[in-house]
């Protein structure tokens, strides 16, 4: 199985629009996203499904992976590319053990070394820390350091996700301590030009030196 791919990671809004997802998602694929996490925290099953199995095919025609946030029975059904558990939303061997092998498991550690690698040992193919700035989608988020980055990368052997209030500006600076994925939803979705502003985030990996 391939590892994780290393980029921008977008987390898509919630809405009940699914017209307009789709097209706010493909423009961030067509804009060079490297994979895409549904998120919807609404208590519409029905709309959840239809996204998720939508958003499935639509990143599958752009090579990109769909995880699912926080919902494995939903990522199962809908033939996503894996799911993403927060530290209450279920075992990570469970849904190995349910996704398979060739499905990818992410797991939020907020702002805890131990918890990556406790992830990492339970079979995680990437771990998220987060949030590193003021984040809109959730302002009350505890903030991870920068230094938790740098001493993330030599103890971790798979992908790091940083996550929260992430913009071109500050960006840089999370790919410098360590970062190889960057989740980012309002930089993204809110911007006048969902496309353009994919592409200009994409492009500090494509000025990232070879390791």
């Amino acid at each position: 199985m391939p590892d994780f791919p290393g980029g921008v990671y977008a987390i898509t809004p919630e809405t009940a629009d699914t017209e307009n997802l789709l097209a706010q998602v493909e423009a961030a694929l067509a804009g060079g996203v490297a994979a895409v996490q549904y998120r919807d925290k609404s208590a519409d099953v029905a709309r959840r499904h239809e996204q998720a199995s939508e958003l499935a095919a639509l990143c599958r025609r752009y090579g990109a992976p769909l995880i699912v946030n926080d919902d494995l029975r939903l990522a199962d059904l809908t033939g996503a590319d894996g799911v993403h558990l927060g530290r209450d939303d279920g075992s990570l061997r469970e849904a190995r053990i349910i996704l398979g092998p060739g499905k990818f498991i992410g797991a939020s550690c907020y702002q805890s070394l131990d918890l990556a690698l406790a992830a990492q040992a339970a079979g995680a193919d990437y771990v998220a820390f987060g949030s590193f700035f003021a984040s809109p989608t959730k302002p009350a988020a505890p903030r991870a350091s920068l230094d938790l980055l740098r001493a993330a990368g030599p103890a971790l052997r798979v992908p790091i996700v940083a996550i929260g209030g992430i913009t071109l500006a500050n960006a840089p600076s999370l790919l410098d301590a360590g970062a190889d994925c960057l989740a980012v939803l309002s930089a993204l979705f809110d911007a006048a030009d969902i496309r353009a502003a994919a592409h200009d985030l994409n492009q500090l990996f494509a000025t990232e030196p070879e390791q």
